[in-house]
């Protein structure tokens, strides 16, 4: 289980590596690497996948600089915080709290 304690304090240039398909989500979302890490350092883990691997990763609801929600999905090993992917959660998926998923009928 990852605990949001150690996700900010492990949230540091020199502890964050960004996988290439998160630098490419990224890229074509325009999202910011430093609004991805401020998303981290002010956010809530929503969701946990402990059967993940090579390590258990989390969802985290974050908000950038200028306060829209941001997912982000990590998993934390060897002392670093993977960055897996980022995007900004939409209505259509998510209720109005950004936490929660929409159930599809």
């Amino acid at each position: 289980m990852i605990y949001i304690d150690d996700i900010k304090s492990l949230c540091h240039d020199d502890t964050i590596v960004i996988t290439v398909h998160a630098r490419e989500r990224m890229k074509k979302r325009n999202i910011s690497y430093d609004d991805m890490v401020l998303a981290l350092s002010n956010g809530e883990i929503i969701e946990q996948y402990e059967d993940d691997n090579p390590y258990p990763s989390c969802l985290v609801l974050g908000y950038t600089s200028d306060n829209r929600p941001l997912h982000v999905v990590i998993s934390i090993g060897n002392g670093v915080i993977w960055g897996i992917t980022t995007y900004y959660p939409t209505l259509d998926k998510w209720e109005d709290d950004y936490k929660t998923r929409k159930v599809v009928t």
